[in-house]
């Protein structure tokens, strides 16, 4: 069996790979272009993949090709109707992450919330030292407790956001598909005109992209914030960015962009030195405890796959 790393690099350059020569021959590239990506998959049998684009066009030499593995829960970078129509198999990982962003959530909305910025500032600046006051207290900054909390998507790490919020004692509203007992659950609007913090965790789709738009915005309490650790296309980013900037968003938070890394022309470069924005470079999933699992689950699924067992099949859905 030849199994090839494409991207091996988003992983981070700390991770071991060397255990997957437990299951064959194993090719590791940190990264590749379209053209590489012809190249290298020739005669692999399993590609693993974090970021890149398979596809017909991608994928159009690898005649041996059986099963992508996705190191990742999402999976809009993959042609999921091309695999199946090669009956190439296809395997995600859920679950590995879910604490990492859970708690990126929550440090990025209590930052925001505390003004932790600008208050470390006035230590690290001296003025806290010069000032001749023993507490600053300016910015103003509010309690957690009491405030109205909306949670968009429901799934594995938004659960975990919501009963953090809710032990932080905030009122929870949540947005998702089918209605569940134990939250308010809410449609989108309603979340937008009625919460304090909004916190983003749906997966992209046609139904979520886009989903906060100007419009939306508008709708949103002034001094709103904003956290998305979902899709970086899940915003309009431009709307987002324009907001921040007129004080309608009072904190913004971000870990995923619509191009990654985003370049100058991108609209989070005019507020990515603001003190109420906080981006992040894509890491919230990225904990070391949590690499080592999505990699001893990408194990897993390649077993399972040559042994005729399903585990993790998305083309099977």
């Amino acid at each position: 069996m030849k199994i090839v790393f494409l991207d091996a690099l988003a992983l981070g350059g700390d991770i071991d790979l060397s255990s997957f020569t437990e299951l064959g021959e194993v090719e590791i590239y940190g990264s590749s272009t379209n053209d590489e990506i012809k190249e290298r998959t020739i005669d692999c049998d399993v590609v693993i993949t974090n970021k890149l684009k398979l596809n017909e066009t991608t994928l159009s030499n690898a005649e041996n090709l059986k099963l992508i593995c996705v190191t990742a829960t999402g999976f809009d970078n993959i042609d999921i109707d091309y695999a199946r129509s090669r009956g190439i198999g296809v395997c995600n990982v859920v679950g590995y992450s879910t604490n990492n962003v859970a708690q990126i959530t929550v440090g990025f909305v209590l930052q925001l919330i505390n003004r932790s910025k600008e208050y470390q500032r006035s230590v690290s600046s001296g003025f806290y030292s010069e000032c001749g006051v023993a507490n600053v207290l300016t910015p103003t900054y509010r309690e957690i407790n009491g405030l109205k909390w909306g949670v968009v998507g429901f799934g594995n790490i938004g659960r975990s956001v919501a009963r953090v919020a809710e032990a932080l004692g905030c009122k929870v509203f949540v947005n998702k598909r089918e209605e569940i007992s134990e939250y308010n659950c809410v449609d989108i609007d309603t979340i937008c005109g009625e919460c304090d913090i909004i916190t983003l965790h749906t997966p992209l789709n046609d139904g979520t992209r886009g989903l906060i738009n100007a419009e939306r915005i508008s709708k949103m309490r002034d001094g709103v914030i904003l956290v998305n650790v979902a899709r970086g296309a899940v915003t309009d980013e431009r709307a987002v960015a324009d907001a921040v900037k007129s004080g309608k968003i009072g904190g913004f938070a971000c870990d995923v962009y619509s191009t990654e890394p985003f370049d100058r022309n991108h609209p989070f470069y005019e507020i990515m030195d603001k003190d109420n924005v906080i981006l992040t470079p894509h890491m919230a999933w990225g904990s070391i405890d949590a690499r080592v699992r999505l990699l001893n689950e990408v194990k897993e699924n390649i077993k399972a796959y040559f042994d005729n067992k399903i585990r993790n099949r998305i083309d099977l859905k």
